[in-house]
């Protein structure tokens, strides 16, 4: 018997797939700039901290790397409210995911960190600043640039990777479609659905780092050439 495709179930359910999609958004632009600064820091600790703090960090990085996602959100929702701390699944959701995304991004910078030329950081020294007004003025800015897209793909990964956090009940776009899904039995036509809406906003999130990297980027070549 041939299959019949019936979409009509979009007439009442697009604004709670449009309701997902902004919860993802949301989820993600969170996670994604809590979780970059946290990596970015770590990055700086590990090229320029003590043996304890670089070995502690490194530990750090390759746990995370090394387990998956969805055992990393269930540690922090499910076993953090085993030891009696019981946090909602969205923020539960949200930490797991900085903790996640920040183990990526500090070996992602730290690979940018490590590549900055020995003459600029010489000029530094002459200058007379401090490693601290080096990290920041002449390291930190230079370095995302060069490895500005590996960053920039590694958050869209995050963004569809955050469609694991339905497991917890956090009310995110994948979330949506399970509940959709299991009030239509319409599962094939849903979850089509759902990869059209998740291609949309992967290209939104392209997009948007090719424009911030433009405006960081960009304008600050422009500037130096002017100088």
């Amino acid at each position: 018997m041939a299959y019949k495709f019936d979409f009509s179930f979009l007439a009442d359910r697009w604004p709670a797939f449009l309701e997902g999609a902004w919860r993802t958004i949301q989820l993600t632009v969170v996670s994604i700039a809590l979780g970059f600064v946290l990596g970015t820091l770590c990055a700086v600790l590990r090229v320029y901290g003590g043996g304890v703090v670089r070995r502690i960090i490194g530990a750090y990085v390759e746990t995370i790397r090394n387990t998956p996602l969805l055992v990393q959100i269930f540690i922090v929702y499910f076993g953090l409210a085993s030891m009696g701390l019981k946090l909602g699944a969205e923020l539960s959701a949200i930490i797991a995911l900085v903790i996640n995304v920040g183990a990526y991004t500090t070996e992602i910078m730290r690979a940018g960190i490590e590549s900055t030329g020995k003459t600029q950081l010489e000029a530094a020294d002459c200058l007379g600043l401090t490693r601290l007004q080096t990290i920041v003025h002449i390291v930190l800015l230079p370095a995302m640039e060069r490895v500005y897209p590996a960053l920039s793909s590694q958050f869209v990964l995050l963004m569809l990777a955050s469609s694991v956090t339905s497991q917890i009940s956090a009310e995110e776009l994948t979330a949506v479609a399970n509940v959709i899904q299991s009030d239509t039995y319409r599962s094939f036509e849903v979850y089509v659905v759902v990869a059209v809406v998740y291609l949309a906003l992967s290209v939104l999130y392209r997009f948007a780092f090719w424009l911030i990297g433009r405006l960081l980027f960009v304008r600050r070549r422009k500037l130096g050439t002017a100088i």
